[in-house]
């Protein structure tokens, strides 16, 4: 079974929060919702929690002329979901190792601490030692060498509640790290938002098990 979704050739222009149908416009997940079938809504239940958290976030802290590139990636979150906390580890990583090396002096603390704690949840469901860092935390630690070793010394020895970093940890991070990209003093932060999103789709279809609904993704 292969995800073959496209848009419409005429669609609500995207913007900004809830909408009642259609004609009041649409924001990301709405139009995801149309176009899996499912009631209008913003919480359809064809994409995984989380990643429709971010997708409603980048959404709203997107300018309006930058929201419109988001529209060629809907298709993309459609059948995309899980229960796998691996899931909300890797959205929230991705989401923490974007921001902490963009965002103000005083979230750079939050946003390293959500790095090593996402990277001690993965170590500890693959049974490695949990100081092990995957590649794009290490190097998103080392742009913010401050936050970092603070925040080493603030998870000393911590362990990560599953359950806790799902329903709290994992969404406070995706919710910090985009409204700090999007205040942040970088030269485009709506193409980073953007880049965000679609690493985040890339890496939930990476973890997805070989069995199971293949992924035809558009991408710029």
């Amino acid at each position: 079974m292969t995800t073959d979704v496209h848009l419409p050739d005429s669609m609500p222009l995207l913007s900004r929060g809830r909408h009642r149908n259609p004609r009041k416009g649409a924001c990301f997940m709405e139009m995801a919702s149309y176009l899996a079938g499912e009631r209008w809504s913003d919480h359809p239940a064809c994409t995984h929690p989380l990643l429709a958290s971010l997708a409603r976030l980048v959404n709203d802290h997107t300018s309006d002329p930058g929201r419109q590139r988001l529209a060629e990636l809907i298709p993309s979150v459609i059948g995309l979901t899980s229960d796998d906390v691996r899931w909300d580890a890797l959205i929230a990583l991705r989401a923490a190792e974007t921001a902490l090396p963009v965002v103000s002096a005083e979230m750079q603390n939050a946003m390293a601490v959500s790095v090593l704690s996402g990277n001690r949840l993965l170590a500890g469901l693959d049974g490695r030692p949990p100081d092990t860092l995957r590649p794009s935390s290490r190097g998103a630690l080392l742009r913010a060498p401050l936050a970092a070793r603070w925040a080493h010394r603030f998870t000393y020895d911590v362990s990560v509640s599953r359950r806790m970093y799902q329903r709290h940890g994992a969404p406070r991070t995706v919710e910090f790290a985009v409204q700090g990209i999007a205040k942040a003093c970088i030269p485009d932060p709506d193409t980073t938002l953007r880049d965000l999103l679609a690493g985040a789709i890339d890496d939930v279809v990476a973890a997805r098990p070989a069995a199971t609904v293949s992924h035809s993704a558009v991408r710029a």
